[in-house]
């Protein structure tokens, strides 16, 4: 017999979890109500321990809880799974097995009904099981009939439970195996003024070479669905600071640090950055995060911008959310996503909302900078309406500090 043992609970199977316990919860009380029974409980088994993981309906002689266990071998659990007491017991006192059990009495336990709870590959996770205290005549194959049916959709729900747990783990697994392995990695792409071509800093941006191979948003959304995405957004900032010491040392260019408000607000980057060149830092809020009270952020913001930290809204034009951005924490320097700078030089709408932004940043004094710029047309076109600075592929591709320094020489 294979049995479905319970992984440990983490934060992406949370929501699930108790959306399915409801769901649970409800389904016992009506089988219970219906066949006039005391009790009704599910049951896990896992290797010799049967644990209680719902129970609704209590009486004076008994008190049950969910996560309550006790031995398997001493349960009606494991004589019904391997077939020794019957799944329909109305009368205890006439199945000899079942009195010879102390339980029977100790309950006492006068009917009894359950059945097995088996996944959709065959694996048996526990049972589905109500008792009354007192015998129940009237008990027939019928009613055991609507257990299996209540049976066979409760076992749905938990799958669809563990499922989601066990994939949460592996999510979890493999954001802490990046974290322990000192990732992610950090690559920096230059930004130059459009005015003289000269460099004024780099967008420090995350790469990942562990499996599965993948794009890094969908790293930190992992991150996110697992509750680990503000680990992973401050061990790539540190990274990237350490990684860039030497060039401050050096010169004095603009770090760009993305940074999602749930991480800023966590309130950790204050001390991160105290004893840095906070005014060559560019603190970019990503646009893909929902920000629930802007106040908190202001507030979290405020020492940052004391230390001399400049905040950019990346993405902009890709959605709602950075315009709200915008507006809210008045930031130092807007960034064109790429959806907007690309095949700028044909198209007129993009150059439109382009130049109307510019318009718009120019009015509160800030900066704006174009990402993804891919072709010299685009370039061009961008310089043309005003834009001051500009990062894409055109003009330098993410490197490594030592391979930045050589980009310098060049230029």
């Amino acid at each position: 017999m294979d049995v479905i043992q319970v992984p440990g609970s983490t934060l992406g199977g949370d929501l699930i979890a108790a959306a399915v316990t409801a769901d649970i919860e409800r389904v016992l009380k009506t089988v219970r109500q219906h066949l006039g029974m005391d009790v009704a409980f599910v049951s896990n088994v896992i290797g010799d321990r049967r644990i209680f993981r719902y129970v609704e309906g209590q009486t004076d002689r008994v008190l049950l809880r969910p996560g309550d266990a006790g031995p398997l071998d001493e349960s009606y659990c494991q004589r019904i799974l391997d077939g020794r007491l019957p799944e329909l017991m109305p009368d205890t006192t006439q199945v000899p097995e079942a009195t010879a059990m102390p339980v029977t009495s100790d309950m006492p336990i006068g009917a009894h009904m359950s059945v097995p709870l088996r996944f959709s590959d065959g694996s048996i996770y526990g049972t589905f099981c109500c008792f009354s205290h007192e015998a129940r005549p009237s008990l027939n194959p019928r009613d055991l009939d609507v257990m299996r049916a209540f049976a066979e959709i409760t076992a749905h729900q938990i799958e669809l439970r563990e499922t989601a747990r066990r994939e949460a783990a592996v999510k979890r697994a493999r954001i802490e195996a990046v974290l322990a392995a000192g990732g992610p990695t950090m690559l920096f792409q230059p930004i130059i003024m459009l005015s003289d071509q000269r460099v004024v800093g780099v967008e420090a941006l995350a790469r990942f070479s562990a499996e599965p191979l993948r794009t890094p948003d969908k790293w930190f959304a992992e991150a996110a669905d697992v509750g680990l995405r503000i680990e992973l957004e401050t061990a790539a900032i540190r990274n990237a600071i350490e990684s860039w010491h030497g060039i401050w040392a050096d010169l004095p260019l603009q770090l760009g640090l993305n940074c999602s408000p749930t991480t800023i607000i966590e309130g950790r980057l204050e001390d991160l950055f105290r004893d840095l060149p906070a005014d060559r830092i560019v603190l970019e809020l990503t646009e893909h995060d929902q920000v629930e009270d802007y106040l908190i952020l202001n507030d979290r913001l405020r020492p940052l911008r004391d230390l001399g930290v400049k905040v950019a809204i990346d993405d902009t034009g890709s959605g709602y959310a950075s315009m709200r951005h915008i507006l809210t924490t008045r930031p130092n320097i807007i960034k064109l996503d790429i959806s907007l700078t690309k095949r700028i030089d044909l198209d007129p709408m993009r150059r439109a909302l382009a130049e109307a932004l510019i318009g718009f940043a120019t009015g509160f004094g800030g900066r704006v900078v174009a990402e993804g710029v891919e072709t010299e047309r685009e370039l061009e076109a961008l310089r043309a309406i005003g834009v001051q600075a500009a990062q894409g592929y055109h003009i330098a591709r993410p490197m490594t500090v030592p391979a930045f320094r050589q980009f310098l020489a060049r230029r």
